[in-house]
């Protein structure tokens, strides 16, 4: 490579954190950081900033933090920088077309999916619910749709049965690092084949809810598991037990079993004490072991020793949930 690349770095929480602290470790020269305004957090409430600002900051390197990137007085700023390249890993504020054409190279996307599975907000998350078994990060050029711009680099990774999306998170955080090295080192020399997306194959990843956590015992047991450990660590499914709200933070599917023997979807079974089996499926047919669990003021714990704790809150034959068929 002929010279190293002036980069602008863009970016918000821990996942862009690994992207600027692989950025850092490279030959390439940082300009400047954007990183979103301190937010309130904590039980204080008090401003907090980002990860990657934490992390700017300890680097001496300028930090700015617009509320919007469409001012004229923003966009002159990142002019003023003369970079060849602007990177952006979960910012969280929109990059209006005419920033997209300021650096010399334009800017370039960490995204936590293979595109164009998995456009939007939730990657990490949806795939891990769909039951896919791959995942990864693309490094896309920027354009003025919702991730629809071209591939650049992709590097991919296994989902297995036991993977979480706090896993997840971070093993594509560091791949993702590694990626946009790779990906500048490239830029210059041999340069990047840029790759279009193929529009009738891709999905999109809507926004997490805490709404969402809740579990419907209908669905089967394979969706189930899949989707508890998608929202672990956030934003964790949930079910009533009695008047209490049990967070289950990891599941295995069982196998099914005659409905003669099955209670209502909900039902808690006769179980070994290093789980928690509830029927479900749409005849209460099937099975899920719930393995780690959370009771309200208390930690998440292994169900042994939840059991071992506060075992009379857990008889085979209550229900768990509200009873409600669910829609899916």
């Amino acid at each position: 490579m002929s010279h190293p690349l002036r980069v602008i770095f863009a970016g918000t929480p821990d996942f862009a954190a690994a992207s600027l602290s692989a950025l850092l470790g490279s030959q390439h020269h940082i300009v400047a950081v954007y990183t979103q305004p301190d937010r309130p957090a904590g039980r204080g409430r008090r401003l907090t900033p980002s990860p990657v600002k934490k992390l700017a900051l300890q680097h001496d390197l300028p930090v700015h933090q617009p509320e919007s990137l469409k001012t004229a007085d923003a966009q002159s700023q990142i002019t003023a920088l003369h970079a060849d390249v602007m990177v952006v890993a979960a910012y969280g504020l929109i990059l209006p077309s005419a920033v997209l054409s300021i650096p010399r190279h334009g800017c370039l996307n960490v995204h936590a999916s293979l595109l164009p599975r998995w456009r939007g907000a939730a990657p990490i998350q949806r795939a891990i619910e769909a039951g896919d078994t791959i995942s990864g990060v693309t490094i896309m050029q920027m354009s003025a749709g919702l991730d629809t711009g071209d591939m650049l680099l992709k590097r991919q990774t296994p989902i297995t049965d036991t993977t979480t999306g706090g896993d997840l998170h971070d093993r594509l955080a560091t791949l993702g690092g590694n990626a946009i090295v790779d990906a500048l080192d490239a830029l210059i020399e041999p340069g990047l084949e840029a790759t279009s997306q193929q529009e009738e194959e891709a999905t999109y990843a809507t926004k997490l809810s805490k709404a969402e956590g809740e579990l419907d015992f209908t669905l089967p047991a394979r969706r189930l598991s899949a989707r508890i450990r998608a929202f672990n660590p956030w934003p964790v499914a949930w079910t009533q037990l009695g008047e209490e709200r049990l967070r289950i933070w990891f599941a295995t599917p069982g196998e099914q079993r005659s409905p003669d023997t099955s209670g209502p979807p909900g039902t808690l079974l006769t179980s070994p004490t290093d789980s928690l089996c509830v029927s479900c499926g749409a005849d209460g047919s099937d099975t899920l072991h719930i393995m780690r669990a959370q009771l309200p003021g208390g930690k998440p714990l292994a169900i042994r020793d939840l059991r071992n704790a506060f075992g009379d809150r857990f008889i085979p034959g209550m229900r768990l949930g509200n009873h409600q068929e669910g829609s899916e």
